[in-house]
């Protein structure tokens, strides 16, 4: 693990690849770790003459990236978008659980990869999350400005970035009956201190618990891709 990783720093860009493959369309096994790996989902209709948007999703605790995947895959086969949900190397994500780290260096593996299987376009890469994936996204996105340009967060707890690095557009959804992390400390918390921050935030609250609403999803794919 490099110093980098252990700040939080994401060291892949899609520029640094000359020229990508062209991967077949459909969900790919991303067949870099063992017991917890990821996946990686090509739309159909993606153009391969077209550098394509991508969103990097990452999962709630103990989730697995089916969960990230089933949630945008609609989205992104509409929109021709590119989805990497990498899985956390624990339980959780790494800052969750005592620091920036390993999940870091495994996401920026996979990031590698997915710029080696087609052409993304720099201006349209968005870090996206559930619940602590969510907290883990705004961290993560924060620190990486330079490389995600959007944050979608959903229902999520906290933020706690090393750094802070461009100003990426953000997106946050939380219900207003959420009993896992409930919204008054949380996303009431985030959004103000965001803003405060200088952040251009949309922020949306809905009637509901600890889930993410479809029309959420459409309203922050809308955002990243407008």
């Amino acid at each position: 693990m490099s110093s980098a990783h252990a700040s939080g720093r994401l060291s892949a860009r899609p520029e640094t690849i000359a020229a990508p493959s062209r991967a077949a369309p459909g969900r790919h096994a991303l067949e870099l770790g063992r017991k917890r790996d990821g996946m990686v989902f090509i739309p159909a209709r993606l153009d391969p003459a077209q550098p394509a948007p991508l969103i990097v999703g990452l999962h709630g605790a103990g989730g697995i990236a089916s969960q990230m995947l089933d949630l945008l895959v609609r989205s992104a086969e509409a929109q021709g978008m590119i989805l990497l949900v990498p899985e956390s190397r624990g339980p959780t994500w790494d800052l969750i659980r005592g620091g920036y780290g390993p999940d870091i260096s495994f996401i920026d593996e996979a990031l590698k990869k997915v710029f080696q299987m087609h052409t993304v376009d720099p201006r349209r890469i968005a870090v996206s999350g559930f619940s602590d994936g969510a907290s883990y996204a705004l961290s993560v996105g924060v620190i990486n400005g330079e490389l995600f340009g959007h944050i979608l967060a959903f229902s999520p707890g906290f933020m706690a970035p090393t750094q802070t690095e461009d100003a990426p557009k953000i997106f946050i959804s939380h219900g207003v009956h959420d009993e896992v992390l409930p919204i008054g400390p949380c996303s009431r918390r985030i959004v103000p201190a965001l803003e405060r921050a200088g952040y251009d935030v949309e922020y949306r609250e809905f009637d509901g618990g600890h889930v993410v609403p479809s029309d959420m999803v459409d309203l922050a794919v809308a955002r990243f891709l407008g």
